[in-house]
């Protein structure tokens, strides 16, 4: 079992910008990380398995709705925070992250604003504390980049409706207790559900062959005439304005996240040069070497002093979806090239799982394309600036 050397780059002085109580946060996921994720990632990924335990440790440790008040078993931090634990989890492994992110971002968000007062308090401290886990059902299996033309429906059936639909790709359904689904009424218009494990006709099957995510569990969502309590209905949003909000939180979550699987390739690298030696000198001492560290340090401080900004404006409440999108896009084209280039940097040794970066290669080829597309965050910064729609 390999020891966890990992020492957080920080090349601006970063570390100056954040408060006492956002680097405590940090150290603490951290220190969970390199204590309990280390250790076992690896094996989980060979196997492509679920490490189920982690639930109720990130429970324990507040990575569950962080940013959610403390009346209902959240945080009552702030984006900065919440944005270096997610960071700190990726730098351990993309599924990890995907895992708090879910439950955060995509459960936790719509049933705290969109939520009655009695779905808050039935459902928020059980996610919060890791007892529950939940998902997030908006792709379907005809309706990724967009979701208006989701098939998913339900119809009124007196102090009840009946669900019917399907979608897939969904991060934790294997294992979620609740499932956050949008779906539309008998009028087309998109409604939030809580759905709920145990519903006659409700079914989690898993998603195998995987390449990507192996930590994760991913599966469908299928509803076969379900009935879903109508105070089971999210009250407060409709439209695609309910989901597109959800996936703004959790899109600035992996904004930070991929930082943190680009900051342990380059530590990776950067170790590795200084220790192997060929043409009696380390490979570190050689120019193009340098060059792809440099380039790679160049990167991940870009990308920091963006992902900071960007947390101030989350915490201002000024922050657009836009900047959220710019700031997605960048980390995971920024994190994808470090990974591929301290791959290269390892040679043979880069595809083994003696060393951390083909894992994060392989995971960051999903988180590149989930949660928008990188092509369609690409497009949605190129209408903001041209105030000219390329999507229609």
């Amino acid at each position: 079992m390999s020891q966890d050397l990992f020492q957080s780059p920080d090349y601006f002085n970063v570390d100056e910008l954040l408060t006492d109580e956002q680097k405590l946060v940090r150290e603490s996921v951290r220190n969970y990380v390199k204590k309990e994720i280390s250790p076992i990632i690896e094996g989980y990924a060979q196997k492509a398995e679920f490490p189920v335990q982690i639930v109720k440790q990130l429970g324990e440790l507040g990575c569950f709705g962080p940013t959610i008040p403390q009346e209902y078993g959240g945080g009552g931090l702030d984006y900065i925070s919440y944005g270096l634990m997610m960071q700190e989890l990726e730098r351990g492994d993309s599924g990890v992250r995907s895992t708090a992110s879910v439950q955060g971002s995509l459960v936790m968000f719509p049933i705290y604003a969109y939520g009655s007062e009695e779905q808050r308090k039935k459902y928020l401290p059980k996610l919060a504390s890791g007892e529950w886990l939940g998902c997030f059902g908006l792709t379907e299996p005809d309706h990724g980049s967009d979701p208006s033309g989701m098939l998913s429906n339900y119809k009124n059936a007196g102090d009840h409706v009946i669900l019917n639909g399907s979608k897939m790709w969904i991060s934790n359904a294997p294992f979620s207790q609740v499932a956050v689904v949008w779906a539309k009424d008998e009028s087309g218009e998109i409604h939030g559900l809580i759905v709920e494990r145990g519903m006659e006709g409700f079914t989690t099957p898993t998603t195998h062959g995987k390449w990507s995510l192996r930590t994760s569990a991913t599966g469908e969502l299928a509803f076969d005439n379900v009935k879903v309590p109508k105070e089971n209905i999210l009250p407060n949003v409709k439209g695609l304005k309910g989901p597109l909000s959800c996936l703004t939180k959790a899109r600035y979550g992996i904004a930070w996240g991929t930082v943190g699987a680009a900051m342990d390739c380059y530590d990776t690298a950067l170790r590795y040069s200084k220790e192997r030696i060929q043409f009696d000198r380390p490979i570190g001492g050689f120019q193009l070497q340098q060059k792809k560290l440099a380039e790679m340090i160049t990167e991940i401080t870009k990308a920091q002093l963006l992902n900071w900004r960007l947390g101030s404006l989350m915490n201002e409440e000024k922050a657009t979806p836009q900047q959220v999108s710019m700031a997605k896009r960048n980390s995971c084209e920024i994190a994808t090239d470090i990974a591929r280039s301290a791959r290269q940097m390892l040679g043979g040794m880069g595809i083994t799982g003696e060393y951390p970066i083909m894992r994060h290669l392989m995971n960051l080829e999903s988180v590149i394309t989930y949660e928008g597309t990188h092509d369609v965050h690409l497009l949605i910064t190129g209408m903001d600036v041209t105030g000219l729609n390329a999507f229609k």
